[in-house]
């Protein structure tokens, strides 16, 4: 899927929703473990791990967009869904260095 990606453009695209939100004020929420979110993470970003997001709605519905990551993309897929389902714009920025990278260009 990454060929995929990088020959039709999806990647790009990704990337540049990304930029765009970033420029939009959006929070960044790394749903990673506490001890993970210790070893590295975009700047910015807070850690709200996956069993903690009903609690923390309020807080993410004053965003102008959340912007989702953790390890690999799946834990921030799971969660995107439940925003989604909360009316809250989300997106799905995937492995956390990928926030970094769009901060950075």
């Amino acid at each position: 899927m990454g060929l995929f990606s990088a020959l039709f453009g999806g990647s790009n695209k990704k990337s540049e929703a990304l930029q765009a939100a970033l420029n939009n004020g959006a929070m960044i929420v790394d749903v990673r473990s506490p001890a993970e979110f210790a070893s590295g993470h975009a700047p910015g970003s807070i850690n709200i791990p996956t069993g903690q997001f009903q609690s923390k709605l309020a807080k993410m519905k004053k965003a102008p967009s959340v912007i989702l990551c953790c390890r690999s993309g799946a834990r921030a897929g799971s969660v995107q869904g439940l925003l989604s389902g909360a009316g809250i714009e989300s997106i799905n920025a995937g492995p956390w260095q990928n926030v970094v990278k769009a901060q950075k260009g």
